[in-house]
């Protein structure tokens, strides 16, 4: 009889979806399947965490009603939230302030401010937050744009209860009373695009003033496409056209100012993908996800595409892009950047997304399921500490990142391997056990699936799931809680698993649908019996 071998694996690389098998075979630590998994900064791939409403069992929707959520930003102890035609703060999620009302020029009371009428943003769509940071504020001031009306700029002062804060509104006229679609902070200057009318220009305000476009140091410049987005990069704003990319450079130099392109061949599908994440701006182009480089001579700029592994999900995407609805956002402290396109008109469970996490040798990415993102923002909170929020069609408000489902519904999760031949693919083997590498946040039940030759159906597949069993937190001195975790529990335990089943090749999947703690996949041992050539 043949003595076992053995054939270890890491976990590494992320999704690949834009080789073939046999290609694969060359990076064994890759995935061929990861949803609702993500590529850990540590290693490994890690089931994603999942939301729950903001405001907990006590949350209500702002506006009262199933109004889809068009815009929501973190802001000082809260969140301001778009939706309909109106705009709301809250530092619950239980209660909602409506905050489009224009106030006096002193600001108002919370008495003043409440019984003033609201100022309908008409028309609301899509919404891009800015926050400008003034020495003496308390919070900043955000500003918010929509596409079919003037800016909208609120501010609060005050640390107590609501009732006892400050609060200035104001409309902010960049041309005339057409509406503003993309907004930025770019060297202390509030930068203005897709206006309405005006599609293929760029306006500045006055220096350390985002309010006023009409005074000294304001103005504006023309390219020859349209807008699509801004962001500024370093000393430089960039400007995201449809067919080309460009940058203002010398804003605060009136003589000098100018816009100068970086390449008339690649553009910007959607304003709302475009992110800073590492120092650099990255952005879904017609072929790809791409990022805003610095080179090493001062003033150059290079783009780089970054979704080669996954080209035929970012090819689909970009092919049908008017059906979605794109946000996107930076979760800074996972080295995360998190892409959500959503078709409003489909079911939650197929609702999807990309997640890239940048590693020391680039991006590696997954995908997410069942997450209906329609707006979603991130910021510091008046503590410093980082908020994610996110909200969906039906008028609600998520903390997003966190908890163990989705607000109450499963997270199903997949990893799959690419299909191992263990060096051999004439040879079949036949499967002894397999050692998986986890490291968990909790009590855990993952399953592992097992299909041979590529899924043959010629080859007797495993009806069944392999039962990892029940995985048990590690248990530290000082960390562990009694009656809750368990005694011996290891830090990155090895689960065996008894295998059946033979093939020439084979892939495996590592399966959960619960709503059970995360838990991160590390690598995986194969031992295997040769037993002759086919």
């Amino acid at each position: 009889m043949s003595r076992s071998q053995p054939y270890t694996v890491a976990c590494a690389g992320g999704l690949v979806t834009s080789s073939n098998a046999i290609d694969l075979l060359k990076t064994p630590g890759v995935a061929t399947e990861l949803k609702n998994f993500e590529v850990s900064t540590k290693g490994g791939y890690r089931r994603i965490n999942g939301f729950t409403k903001f405001g907990g069992g006590s949350a209500v929707q702002p506006s009262g009603s199933s109004d889809t959520i068009l815009g929501v930003f973190p802001y000082a102890d809260g969140a301001i939230v778009c939706v309909s035609d109106d705009i709301y703060f809250t530092n619950n999620g239980t209660s909602y302030l409506q905050i489009n009302k224009l106030s006096a020029g002193g600001g108002d009371n919370h008495t003043t401010f409440t019984g003033k009428s609201a100022t309908a943003r008409t028309g609301q769509g899509q919404c891009q937050f800015v926050l400008f940071e003034g020495a003496t504020f308390d919070y900043g001031e955000v500003i918010i744009a929509d596409g079919a009306n003037k800016p909208w700029a609120f501010r609060m002062e005050g640390t107590g209860a609501l009732n006892t804060r400050t609060f200035f509104t104001e409309e902010i006229t960049v041309d005339g009373t057409n509406g503003v679609k993309y907004i930025a902070i770019h060297d202390h200057h509030l930068i203005a695009a897709g206006v309405e009318n005006n599609l293929n220009t760029v306006y500045y305000s006055v220096y350390n003033d985002p309010n006023n476009f009409t005074g000294t140091g304001a103005g504006s410049v023309t390219i020859s496409d349209q807008v699509q987005g801004i962001k500024g990069f370093r000393t430089d704003l960039i400007v995201f056209a449809e067919n080309s990319i460009h940058k203002l450079i010398n804003i605060n130099d009136s003589s000098n100012i100018r816009i100068d392109p970086i390449t008339e061949n690649v553009g910007c599908l959607s304003g709302y993908s475009i992110q800073e994440i590492g120092g650099d701006l990255i952005f879904l182009a017609p072929d790809g996800l791409r990022t805003v480089a610095g080179t090493a001579r001062i003033g150059d700029v290079e783009l780089g595409t970054v979704s080669s592994n996954i080209q035929n999900i970012v090819s689909d995407l970009a092919e049908s892009i008017n059906l979605y609805t794109i946000s996107s956002v930076v979760l800074r402290e996972k080295s995360q950047y998190r892409l959500f396109y959503t078709n409003t008109g489909a079911a939650d469970s197929t609702q999807r997304g990309i997640i890239g996490t940048l590693r020391p040798n680039g991006f590696q990415w997954s995908e997410t399921r069942g997450l209906e993102v329609t707006a979603i923002g991130s910021g510091f909170d008046n503590n410093g500490i980082e908020q994610y929020y996110h909200g969906d069609t039906n008028g609600n408000i998520y903390q997003h990142d966190t908890g163990d489902d989705f607000d109450g519904t499963k997270i199903l999760a997949r990893y799959t391997t690419p299909d191992y031949d263990y060096g051999d693919l004439g040879t079949l083997k036949t499967l002894h056990y397999l050692r998986v590498s986890m490291a968990t946040e909790g009590i855990v039940e993952p399953d592992v699936q097992i299909k041979f030759d590529y899924n043959s159906t010629d080859v007797p597949q495993p009806t069944d799931l392999f039962d990892l069993g029940v995985i048990n937190p590690p248990s530290l001195f000082g960390d562990a809680v009694f009656n809750t975790n368990k005694f011996a529990g290891q830090n990155n335990p090895m689960i065996r698993v008894p295998l059946q089943g033979s093939g020439t090749s084979n892939n495996f999947t590592v399966i959960s649908n619960d709503t059970k703690p995360s838990y991160t996949v590390n690598g995986l041992y194969v031992d295997f019996i040769p037993s002759g050539r086919r």
